[in-house]
C-alpha cells in the first residue's frame, strides 16, 4: 500500500485523475470498477476534462457499476446506476451500454450477482478498483464484517451506513438493502485506488493503513496489497507520518 496525502480535495481529485488516466493509456481496455459518492466526482469531472482536451482516449474502457440499492428503480436519481450515468458516464461521453450493471430492480438478487460475476470473470477481473471509504471501513458496500473472500452478494446496510447515505436520500427512507461486489474481486484487482476526504474519515483511514487487517475493518484488508494507492487530502491525514507509525499532528 502506498500513501500520497494531498493539500486538500481538489489537488486530491487531481491526483487521482491523473493515476486514472495513466492506467487508461497504459491499457486502453481498462475494466475498472467505479464508485459513486460525492468523494470520486471531482476526480471524474478531471478526467473528463482530459478527455476533452484529447489527452485521453476512453473509448474502449469498460466500466462495471461497483453496488446498487435494491428494489430503487434505475430511473430514481438517487439509484447507484444514475449516479454512475449522471458521475462517470456522461462526463466522459460514454454510452449507457457500456456499463456493466449490477442490477438492483430485478426479481431475482442472487441471479443479478451471478451475472455480474460472469462479466467480471470474462474480463479476466478488473485492472483498476476506484473506490471510496465507508465511514465503518466498508468498499462498496462489504459491511463489516466482511471476509476477504466475500463475493458478490445482497447486503443489509449497518446503522452507520444508512446515517452516511441519508443526505443523499432527503427526507425519503434510505434503502437497507444492497448488492455489492464482492470483496473477492475488489482485493484482486490489479490496481486499486482509494479516495479519501475530509476530517470526518480521520480515524477510519487511520484504522485503514494502520489498524490491525480485520474483517471488522473491511478496509484494512489493502494493507497487504502491493499496488493499493490511497490518496487522501490533509483534512483526512493530517498526520506527519505515514503508514506503520505512531500519529503526530
Amino acid at each position: 500500500m502506498r500513501l500520497i496525502v494531498t493539500d486538500d480535495h481538489a489537488e486530491m481529485s487531481r491526483t487521482a485523475a491523473q493515476l486514472m488516466a495513466a492506467q487508461i493509456q497504459a491499457n486502453p481496455t481498462t475494466a475498472a470498477v467505479v464508485a459513486t459518492g460525492n468523494t470520486p466526482q471531482q476526480a471524474y469531472q478531471e478526467l473528463a476534462r482530459l478527455v476533452r482536451q484529447g489527452q485521453l482516449d476512453v473509448s474502449r474502457l469498460r466500466p462495471f457499476q461497483l453496488d446498487e440499492y435494491l428494489h430503487v428503480p434505475e430511473s430514481d436519481p438517487r439509484s447507484l446506476f444514475s449516479w454512475s450515468k449522471r458521475a462517470f458516464l456522461d462526463p466522459l461521453q460514454l454510452p449507457l451500454e457500456r456499463l456493466v450493471r449490477l442490477r438492483g430492480d430485478g426479481a431475482d438478487s442472487a441471479d443479478a450477482c451471478a451475472s455480474y460475476d460472469r462479466e467480471v470473470e470474462a474480463a479476466g477481473g478488473f485492472d483498476l478498483a476506484i473506490l471510496g471509504l465507508g465511514p465503518n471501513g466498508h468498499l462498496g458496500f462489504n459491511e463489516p464484517p466482511s471476509e476477504p473472500d466475500a463475493p458478490t452478494r445482497q447486503v443489509a446496510l449497518t446503522p452507520t451506513s444508512l446515517a452516511s447515505n441519508a443526505s443523499y436520500w432527503g427526507e425519503l427512507e434510505v434503502p437497507t438493502q444492497a448488492l455489492t461486489c464482492g470483496m473477492r474481486h475488489l482485493l484482486a484487482a490489479r490496481h486499486v485506488l482509494l479516495l479519501v476526504s475530509g476530517a470526518h474519515k480521520r480515524d477510519i483511514l487511520w484504522q485503514t493503513i494502520n489498524g490491525p487487517v480485520t474483517p471488522a475493518v473491511p478496509s484494512s484488508y489493502l494493507q497487504q496489497l502491493p499496488d493499493a494507492v490511497v490518496i487522501a487530502d490533509r483534512a483526512a491525514w493530517p498526520y506527519l507520518t505515514g503508514p506503520g507509525e505512531t500519529p503526530t499532528e
